[in-house]
């Protein structure tokens, strides 16, 4: 089963030719729920320079892995509205347009040269970077182009400058590159990969396909966690068809394009307005009127809402747990390899989508965590204690934040321990036993055929 779990935010990015400004410029947080704040961070457009948390640790402990799980940059909506002109985005890579970044002109030129980089299956016939004047749905925009390049450099200062993770002469062995078979996630991994790496060599890139978007590899038989997809969907449903408020908004929207209700509703059409939003342009119009910031602001509320009860809820929590314990396995076992000295892997990229990162925050109960932004990043450290060689901790940032003591096995341990970071073998425990007491089980076979307590 290839599973896309339905979540509040679509995935999302645009830009038409009117160029009249729609969204304020908005530096400090509101204290209540502002719907038009929080669309501003999930379009996470580049700007100031960026502050974060990673590679924080007392000066005796050192660094011994790094493993990144990244949403695609800035796309084009995968979704139109039906009746409205589709906006001519040009998905041409112009370093002299804004948003831009330094390296990005030479980022071009290498990725026209890659040749000799192993890919996967159908990625070899992927585009290295987006190139259509006018972009195609779903396809990666300069400005997702540009967050990744500046993640990609932001992480180098840390891991490679500071912390000397990966040596100059560094091999393919010391990397595991993974990513869906969209060319916005490929993309996203190569513009990160681009600023990153000490050198960047084709000859050293292999890049790894992933077919499913919860990267459940050779574990995706798993019938309970489709059976809380769907539960989790009618609640999603039920939730909707009780505001009134979201229901007038789409019949307006309905007569303002003149399509019945429902057929804009199955557009889901927030995947193309927070795209207007994001590139800062006006909503579109037709004869009969204009979409306008008064309904981008209700259905962006109902999301944020939706958010909230499905936190609530814990049936996506329940799902969540089955569809993320074969990738946290994975990260686990690797973590484990390396904390007895293997020297392989040592920097992992999984490049993937809002539908990856939302449930694996759930699973690993950072609640408090924003629905991923565009080029949303969420990272595991593995530390050496360097007074105990044998002692290993880690650390998880998620967009630069330490969540590592919001997560639901390592928040008590925050209140008797003077270190920073959580020990291993606590992260081990939890996805090798605790994630599964839920379900009354002991393994992940036995979870996904067990109903929960």
């Amino acid at each position: 089963v290839h599973l896309i779990p339905v979540n509040p935010v679509r995935e999302d990015g645009l830009n038409p030719k009117s160029r009249k400004r729609i969204m304020p410029d908005l530096l400090t947080e509101p204290p209540a729920i502002d719907p038009v704040y929080e669309a501003h961070v999930y379009c996470n457009i580049p700007s100031i320079a960026e502050r974060s948390m990673e590679g924080h640790a007392p000066h005796y402990f050192k660094l011994v892995s790094v493993q990144v799980l990244i949403r695609h940059g800035d796309r084009y909506p995968l979704y139109a509205i039906p009746k409205t002109k589709r906006p001519d985005i040009d998905c041409m890579l112009v370093p002299s347009r804004k948003p831009s970044h330094p390296q990005l002109e030479a980022f071009i030129k290498h990725m026209s040269k890659g040749s000799a980089a192993q890919m996967d299956g159908s990625l070899s016939s992927l585009p290295r970077f987006p190139s259509h004047s006018v972009c195609e749905m779903g396809e990666l925009t300069q400005t997702g182009v540009v967050q990744h390049l500046r993640n990609g450099q932001l992480l180098r200062e840390i891991y490679i400058n500071k912390h000397k993770l990966l040596p100059g002469d560094w091999t393919a062995k010391q990397l595991y590159l993974e990513t869906t078979g969209k060319s916005r996630t490929l993309q996203s991994a190569l513009a990160l990969l681009y600023t990153f790496l000490p050198d960047f060599d084709w000859k050293k890139i292999n890049m790894r396909h992933q077919w499913s978007t919860i990267f459940c590899s050779g574990s995706c038989d798993c019938p309970m966690r489709n059976h809380y997809l769907e539960e989790e969907q009618r609640r999603q449903y039920s939730l909707r068809v009780k505001n009134n408020d979201l229901e007038k908004i789409y019949v307006d929207m309905a007569k303002i394009v003149g399509i019945p209700t429902r057929q804009l509703r199955a557009s889901n059409p927030i995947d193309s307005l927070l795209c207007y939003f994001c590139h800062n342009v006006s909503f579109p119009c037709t004869k009969t009127g204009c979409i306008g910031m008064e309904h981008f602001k209700v259905i962006k509320r109902h999301q944020l809402e939706d958010e909230r009860e499905r936190q609530e809820k814990k049936l996506y929590f329940l799902y969540a747990l089955l569809a993320t314990h074969p990738l946290l396995n994975q990260t686990v076992n690797r973590l484990q390899r390396i904390a007895e000295g293997k020297k392989e892997e040592v920097f992992v990229l999984y490049s993937a989508h809002d539908v990856t990162l939302s449930p694996v925050l759930s699973a690993l109960g950072i609640t408090e965590a924003r629905f991923p932004r565009f080029a949303a990043r969420l990272v595991f450290e593995l530390w050496q204690d360097g007074k105990r060689p044998k002692e290993h901790f880690i650390r998880i940032l998620y967009n630069g934040a330490d969540v590592t003591f919001q997560t639901s096995f390592c928040r008590d341990h925050y209140k008797r321990s003077s270190k920073p970071m959580c020990p291993l073998e606590k992260f081990v425990n939890f996805v090798k036993r605790d994630m599964f007491l839920i379900f009354n089980s002991t393994s992940y076979y036995d979870a996904c055929r067990r109903r929960a307590l």
